[in-house]
């Protein structure tokens, strides 16, 4: 098992009692498409960690009046930026660069997992995720992935929901 996954499936079990079957695809699993094709399921099982900025007027945010903040989102969906910003009470939201990703969470992009992060990010969740009963997302590897259920997921991540997806 790749070092990143075997830190996180420990992490989980450590942090939160959830025991992380972790799935690796050689192949990889890098879009939502791959990993539902790897691991049999639907696009919209498929958990993406979407790491962004939202900037200016958001009151958790940092010296530089910036805050990091995770989506979670249903691998057929797109976070609707404008939407989530007007709901943050931000100026504007933007996809956060790869330093950023890596320093808010620990994990880089597109190996993101939705819990265990680096530091205390604020978690949003894309409710058509609670539709299934299986639901699968990053294990710390765009190589690697675990199962979990819906409720696992608002259990351990802690998600506010939200509707800002196009």
């Amino acid at each position: 098992m790749h070092a990143s996954a075997a830190r996180f499936a420990e992490r989980a079990r450590e942090e939160y009692g959830f025991e992380a079957e972790i799935e690796e695809f050689p192949e990889g699993t890098k879009t939502a498409v791959d990993a539902a094709e790897a691991v049999g399921c639907s696009v919209g099982q498929i958990v993406k960690s979407i790491v962004l900025v939202a900037e200016d007027g958001v009151a958790e945010a940092d010296d530089d009046g910036c805050d990091v903040v995770v989506v979670l989102t249903a691998g057929d969906n797109r976070v609707d930026t404008e939407a989530l910003a007007s709901e943050l009470g931000a100026e504007t939201v933007r996809t956060a660069n790869p330093e950023e990703v890596k320093d808010a969470t620990g994990w880089s992009i597109g190996g993101v997992p939705p819990f265990c992060h680096e530091r205390s990010v604020p978690t949003y969740l894309d409710e058509s995720l609670r539709t299934h009963d299986r639901i699968w997302a990053a294990a710390g590897t765009p190589d690697a992935v675990f199962e979990l259920s819906p409720d696992d997921l608002r259990r351990i991540a802690d998600p506010e929901p939200t509707a800002a997806f196009e």
